[in-house]
């Protein structure tokens, strides 16, 4: 069992492949605290570290200063109200009127493998891969019970943590704030790295000196947002992509959420990470239960590159789900970008049928194909088939797509409602709204109540009907807009505070009942681009659309940030025609596939209207994708250098986990006058093994790619790429 329990030291150690998480238990009272997390430590002796040695000392020495104690303790997750003026990581409201809790330990359970965390997604493991501490908490004066749960995996460097609390009391209770993880550290010099951006320039990488006070980021939208990702790393403030200290925390979930940090007046340092307080307030009722969702923390010694490879290899093994979890994704086209709104059976045939003979092997039939969604002011919620635009009915239109060779695939909206809908009509109490007042719009839709069951059952069975008409093999499923207007037919003072939560309760039983109807269809989430792209949707689909911006260069920080902990099977990337229709830039068509080769792969074009040169490379990149997708989705991510650092060229590799093969993608964003080949650095590589660079004779050692490294020649004109193969040679 890789966790264990000192009995006389009162010490729990969590121990992974290189890191160790330390808990111990101080006083008669039983307090819970923090010890230490970093690399992996051979003995227990470290209760030292909460120094309860020292003033103010436990309560049970030093009663006068208990609230001293509480303030400065490194308590491993925080209660309220009664001395620690730290943020809180629990609170409640009583029928009194009072809020604090403080929490002791009343109970402990050691166990291997993991449970599952009912209605929420979560990460999974057996019983060979990972073991789980819980410890039970509780408050004795409102007996109410908080179960700290923790999951260490044996082979990765992760620690999932997750929260559940019991009212085991007589009267109800109001939980209005509950973190599912509190870290206390010493504050030593240390940098965070967050993700901010907008819709079509997602995840984009910050990072900045931790300075006294509280820094956060967070998102009140409904969904975890393009403004900013429910994740937050803590590193040296030297550390790089191959040193240096470096903890990640990366929130399971697709709602609201708040990712913190606050530096005290004694330097400590708390980090939390959970669902929103604001507008949070869930009934407790006598006996009753709320289970937080889940964060994924990683330890690494090596800098931010290891952090990102291991949230790769939790997140391929033990988060993603289904058919396609270790299947190279098929090559698709999507009929967006190439009509919008104006199609019919003819016009997708015969973008098909072109795309059948270059290699393109699914079809996508995008927005404009239900109800009378002739543009985007209308039909959502009417999931019937348009047959002025599908003449023959959508079965003909997917038979036919089949008899191509093709796969076919849908987009919906599954959420919306617009008010010119047939649904709204009939139903106008299951769009959001506040009573008597006019709700907004947004892209000039609504959104469906999906805290009411038969909403979440219509929703299905409209969805279940349409797919169960044809031969579909794939979803997008797509979410534009964020919630607002928080009110319903069946929303009142006492549930307002639940409805954020209810509704990803919704959602996610959505996508539940519909991976669990159509096992093996391939689903991919879509919010406006990239606004849901989170931990908590991959549970569900195994690729995620990375942005609506797929300009090439635009792409690189939003692929750079969202690869820093997402692995590259996720990304949804596609090639799409030029000028680009979001930034109106040029790039060669060459560069557009460099780059979304290393996301799953796809166009969005006509492929009937772009120019010869452009269609005669497609069955080029066609082959370099089934050449190369097998590493680029199951290899190790390295990035040699940053385009959004330097403003000049971008470089990351994939190496294979055997280390006999390695893809380097450079990207030369703007060519400079009179400079030399540029050298760069490999990684990851076998230090012993000979690699061979494809179409050269060169053959060298891994010492020396990567110590010497390798040049990469010239590029003449802007927004150029290339990619360098090396493979192993006896």
């Amino acid at each position: 069992m890789n966790i264990q329990y000192h009995e006389e030291l009162k010490i729990f150690k969590l121990d992974t492949k290189n890191t160790s998480y330390v808990i111990g238990v101080v006083d008669e009272e039983e307090f819970v605290g923090h010890i230490y997390y970093g690399k992996k430590l051979d003995e227990f002796q470290v209760g030292y570290l909460m120094r309860t040695e020292e003033a103010p000392f436990v309560p049970s020495k030093n009663n006068r200063d208990r609230t001293s104690f509480y303030d400065c303790f490194p308590v491993e997750y925080t209660g309220h109200g009664v001395g620690d003026f730290r943020d809180s990581s629990i609170s409640v409201k009583t029928k009194a009127g009072h809020s604090a809790v403080c929490l002791t330990l009343k109970s402990y359970e050691i166990y291997a493998g993991k449970k599952k965390l009912q209605g929420l997604p979560a990460t999974f493991g057996e019983e060979a891969d990972c073991s789980t501490l819980e410890l039970t908490l509780w408050d004795k004066v409102l007996n109410l019970e908080v179960m700290l749960s923790y999951t260490a995996y044996r082979e990765l460097d992760a620690i999932i943590r997750s929260v559940k609390v019991k009212n085991c009391g007589q009267e109800s209770l109001v939980l209005t704030k509950i973190m599912s993880m509190c870290l206390d550290m010493d504050q030593d010099g240390y940098d965070m790295i967050t993700m901010h951006g907008s819709w079509a320039r997602e995840r984009h990488v910050q990072r900045k000196a931790v300075g006294l006070g509280k820094q956060s980021v967070g998102s009140v939208r409904g969904e975890s947002s393009h403004q900013e990702h429910p994740f937050l790393a803590l590193l040296d403030d030297k550390a790089t992509q191959e040193s240096g200290n470096v903890y990640g925390f990366h929130f399971v979930y697709s709602g609201n959420f708040l990712a913190q940090v606050e530096v005290s007046q004694f330097d400590s340092l708390r980090m939390m990470m959970g669902i929103h307080p604001t507008d949070f307030a869930w009934n407790l009722q006598a006996g009753s239960e709320f289970q937080a969702p889940e964060v994924v923390m990683v330890y690494s010694s090596e800098g931010i590159g290891q952090m990102s490879r291991t949230y790769h290899d939790l997140y391929r093994n033990h988060l993603i789900r289904g058919s396609y979890k270790d299947k190279k994704r098929p090559i698709l086209i999507n009929n967006w970008e190439a009509t919008y709104f104006e199609f019919d059976t003819d016009k997708l045939l015969n973008i098909a049928r072109e795309a059948s003979g270059l290699g393109i092997e699914m079809l996508v039939m995008d927005d404009g194909w239900f109800g009378n969604r002739f543009d985007d002011n209308r039909a959502l919620g009417d999931w019937f088939v348009n047959e002025e635009k599908l003449k023959g009915g959508l079965k003909y239109l997917v038979d036919e797509v089949n008899k191509l060779g093709m796969k076919f695939g849908i987009w919906f909206e599954p959420e919306m409602i617009s008010p010119d809908s047939e649904l709204y009509r009939a139903h106008p109490d299951w769009a959001i709204a506040i009573d008597g007042r006019t709700p907004s719009l947004c892209r000039g839709q609504y959104v469906l109540d999906l805290t009411r069951k038969e909403v979440v059952d219509y929703t299905f069975e409209s969805l279940r009907k349409i797919l169960t008409s044809a031969n579909i093999e794939y979803v997008k499923w797509d979410m534009n807009r964020q919630l607002t207007d928080i009110g319903g037919a069946f929303t009142n003072a006492d549930s307002v505070g639940e409805f954020y939560h209810r509704y990803m309760l919704g959602v996610y039983e959505l996508q539940e009942r519909l991976i669990t109807e159509f096992p093996n269809l391939l689903l991919e989430n879509c919010s406006g681009g990239g606004a849901r792209f989170d931990p908590g949707m991959l549970y569900y689909s195994p690729q995620i659309w990375c942005s609506d911006d797929t300009d090439a260069i635009e792409r690189l920080a939003i692929q750079e940030g969202t690869a820093m902990i997402y692995p590259l099977s996720t990304m949804g990337a596609h090639v799409s025609d030029c000028p680009n229709h979001t930034v109106g830039r040029n790039t060669p068509f060459e560069t557009r596939g460099h780059v979304a080769l290393a996301g799953t792969f796809g166009y969005e074009l006509d492929v009937t209207k772009i120019p010869e040169e452009d269609r005669t490379m497609i069955p080029e990149q066609v082959s370099m994708y089934h050449k190369y997708n097998d590493l680029v989705r199951t290899g190790d991510y390295y990035r040699i250098a940053s385009y959004h650092e330097n403003h000049f060229y971008d470089c990351y590799q994939v190496v294979s986990k055997d280390k006999t093969e390695c893809l380097i993608t450079f990207v030369q964003v703007l060519n400079r006058p009179n400079y030399k080949n540029r050298r760069i650095l490999i990684k990851g590589l076998n230090p012993e093994f000979r690699y061979q660079l494809e179409g050269s004779e060169l053959v060298l050692k891994g010492s020396t790619l990567m110590h010497a490294g390798i040049m990469v020649e010239k590029l003449w004109g802007d927004f150029r790429s290339k990619l360098l193969y090396l493979k192993v040679v006896q």
